[in-house]
């Protein structure tokens, strides 16, 4: 007779059929059935998490799907896999480095990858065994990682057929910047939060020594860069000092007062200083006026020399500080008023984010919001609850470039080589052995990686062998249904659709 307990352990019995399930291979999807298909995805879960009550509950759901359609005769694929997660895998590794008396820098690029490699393997499989833990009907035999080398391939063959087809390029502008991580940010990346600040009114005078102008700024010390100050066409208030210049103060450098329709009349005084190398905005006015750009910041957020000897050096708040206090003693401050305002923040270590002028990969993302739009509203793809629907096209509507490159070392890195011999960048699928341009061997790949979203989004078909036309790929994709999150509508289904 068998014995039981006396008392359920279901830790004990979730185990055993666990791993019976597992042992049969009762999930996995034979691609070679002639059953109809039903596949969905698993949202990649980043490998430096765990689990919370938000998880258990989506791949609940997802898991009750996979099963029902099993039982209904359906060939059904649930894909499991994780992401690499760039900057907050690297940012953990760095944190050991600390505590260990080294940094990344040190070791250097190669020495670093192997060690986050080695932590990945050692300590990155947490959630994975808290899906089996949970019982999850994923086809395990399938576990997909986004640096596998199948689906690193798949983002250099994306990266470059987008490259080819003048939809990637690299240039300069001004993106999101972490001080903190040393890196650049999508719009995405940074959260917005309300913070109490300031107003600071100062006072610009003309160069002929008749007259000011006053404006307002919550960044005082980006006033060292500033190369104009902008007032709108129709503002009677300075139809009088057209074609005038200003001194800066601090700096005594003179800059142009230049007429633009996107100044505001009705905000403060209407006069808008003009700062192309720290203000998206003031990067798209710099651009029209042919304005001189001046980045009085180092990328760890203190002053360089361009600010002046007085601030070089300073951190960015710092600065902002005795700046103040300079301009109250020299008379350019006018008054300092309060501001409830909503500042960014780095999503990963929550550091004030910088506007900052850099030189970045971008994707062109217009071309490809259009159609992704437009299968929403044919009803290709259905988004439930359907009033989301409203902010997504909100969101795709006022799409911006999207800013592909970070400055880490972790991830996809960019598939771009520079010549050293005459300048060309060569960007192709394999390493290439010489410069297209002048056949020099002299090249150095881009030290950048893509941004992780850039091969999340590739997800549906690169777990499925794509670029290579598998037979798994023919028969589960596309993908049936997704079960995510709102968060990440943007952030993740937005670039898959697109």
């Amino acid at each position: 007779m068998i014995q039981l307990d006396k008392q359920y352990e279901p830790g004990e019995v979730e185990k055993r059929w666990g791993q019976f399930w597992q042992e049969k291979n009762f999930f996995h999807a034979d691609e070679t059935k002639e059953s109809p298909a039903y596949s969905i995805v698993i949202p990649p879960p980043n490998i430096t998490g765990r689990l919370h009550i938000g998880h258990a509950f989506n791949n609940t759901l997802q898991d009750i799907l996979a099963r029902w359609k099993r039982m209904q005769g359906y060939n059904t694929l649930w894909q499991p896999g994780t992401d690499h997660a760039g900057i907050a895998t690297q940012n953990v590794v760095e944190k050991q480095l600390h505590a260990e008396g080294s940094n990344r820098q040190e070791l250097g690029r190669e020495a670093f990858v192997e060690r986050v490699w080695k932590w990945r393997n050692e300590s990155g499989g947490t959630i994975t065994g808290q899906l089996k833990k949970l019982g999850c009907s994923l086809d395990w035999e399938r576990d997909r990682f986004t640096m596998d080398e199948g689906l690193s391939k798949a983002v250099r063959e994306v990266f470059v057929t987008l490259y080819e087809e003048g939809l990637i390029y690299k240039g300069d502008y001004i993106i999101n910047w972490c001080p903190r991580c040393l890196t650049a940010l999508s719009d995405l990346e940074v959260e917005h939060q309300d913070a109490q600040g300031h107003l600071y009114h100062l006072k610009y005078p003309f160069n002929d020594g008749e007259g000011s102008l006053i404006i307002a700024t919550t960044r005082p010390e980006t006033m060292l860069g500033d190369t104009a100050v902008a007032v709108n066409p129709d503002d009677e208030r300075y139809h009088e000092h057209k074609g005038k210049s200003l001194v800066l103060p601090i700096m005594n450098r003179e800059i142009p007062l230049i007429e633009d329709g996107y100044v505001d009349t009705s905000f403060g005084t209407g006069a808008l200083k003009v700062t192309p190398a720290h203000d998206p905005n003031d990067f798209e006015l710099g651009r029209r006026h042919q304005l001189e750009t001046i980045n009085v910041m180092n990328p760890d957020g203190t002053m360089n020399s361009l600010a002046g000897s007085n601030y070089e050096g300073l951190d960015r708040f710092e600065c902002r500080k005795k700046l103040v206090e300079d301009l109250r003693e020299s008379g350019v401050l006018v008054k300092i008023e309060d501001l409830n305002h909503s500042v960014g923040h780095c999503y990963r270590c929550r550091t004030v984010v910088e506007p900052y002028l850099s030189k970045q990969w971008f994707v062109k993302a217009k071309p490809l919001a259009e159609p992704a739009m437009k299968a929403v509203r044919d009803g290709t793809i259905k988004i439930v609850p359907k009033f989301w629907e409203n902010t997504y096209f909100e969101w795709m509507e006022n799409i911006r470039d999207w800013c592909i490159s970070r400055q880490i070392w972790w991830g996809h890195q960019i598939p771009a080589w520079n010549c050293q011999g005459c300048g060309e960048v060569v960007v192709a699928r394999e390493t290439p052995k010489s410069c297209s341009a002048c056949s020099s061997t002299d090249l150095i790949q881009e030290t950048d990686v893509l941004d992780t979203w850039f091969s999340s989004a590739l997800w549906p078909f690169s777990t499925l062998g794509w670029p290579e036309k598998t037979q798994s790929l023919e028969r589960f994709y596309p993908t049936s249904m997704l079960c995510t999150g709102f968060d990440i509508l943007f952030f993740w289904v937005a670039r898959m659709i697109m």
